[in-house]
């Protein structure tokens, strides 16, 4: 019998309460998304102010980080490489993204899924991500 490791649901409300509330002190708006260790969404966010867009962004940026089992930036990356990069559809989905906002997240050495923002600068995307990440790692 196979065991998976998936963050929960209570994961989940603590990443996107702490990205939520250093969103707001920034006086920003956002999208927030968990996904599972399928990349599956498990909870989402769309602050007041948020852009639509941002909705399937952060959910593609969540599910992207879990499949991949690496931050959707590093992906973008890699495809957009000049000798070993390739269209990103070669990787068998439309909702694979490159853009940064999208975090793994390890527990005991093993993707247990992913967080996400979209609606922020790329790199400030990343940076309260980590904040929700942290957060489920305790």
């Amino acid at each position: 019998m196979n065991k998976t490791t998936a963050l929960s649901h209570a994961d989940a409300q603590t990443a996107i309460a702490i990205i939520q509330a250093e969103i707001s002190k920034r006086g920003k708006a956002a999208s927030i998304a968990v996904a599972d260790s399928h990349g599956e969404l498990i909870a989402f966010l769309r602050m007041d102010g948020a852009k639509l867009n941002t909705i399937n962004i952060a959910c593609n940026k969540a599910f992207t980080a879990s499949r991949e089992q690496k931050p959707s930036r590093e992906v973008g990356q890699r495809v957009r490489d000049p000798e070993k990069g390739h269209d990103i559809s070669y990787l068998g989905d439309p909702r694979y993204v490159g853009w940064g906002g999208g975090l793994p997240v390890f527990v005991e050495g093993v993707c247990a899924g992913a967080v996400a923002v979209s609606g922020l600068p790329e790199l400030e995307d990343i940076e309260v991500c980590q904040l929700g990440v942290n957060a489920i790692n305790g």
